[in-house]
């Protein structure tokens, strides 16, 4: 089964995208990274999906999971 994800994402014509992992369209779109990255783990959360945050390259700065980590830490069974 796949994992669900949400990823923040930077828009072409500026700013900041809020995406399900494969979705083509953004779910909310901001001006400032922070917010989108604030409103991006709530929606996470909720789902309890894996949360990616990309640098303005597009590439992966940091990545969370909030309940759908399919190799959970030893610790946290």
């Amino acid at each position: 089964m796949p994992r669900k994800t949400h990823h923040i994402v930077p828009n072409s014509d500026g700013g900041w995208d809020v995406k399900k992992g494969g979705g083509q369209r953004s779910i909310k779109h901001f001006d400032k990274k922070q917010e989108a990255v604030d409103y991006g783990r709530n929606v996470s959360r909720n789902q309890n999906s894996e949360f990616v945050i990309h640098k303005q390259d597009g590439t992966i700065q940091n990545s969370d999971s909030h309940g759908g980590d399919p190799c959970p830490p030893k610790d946290k069974k």
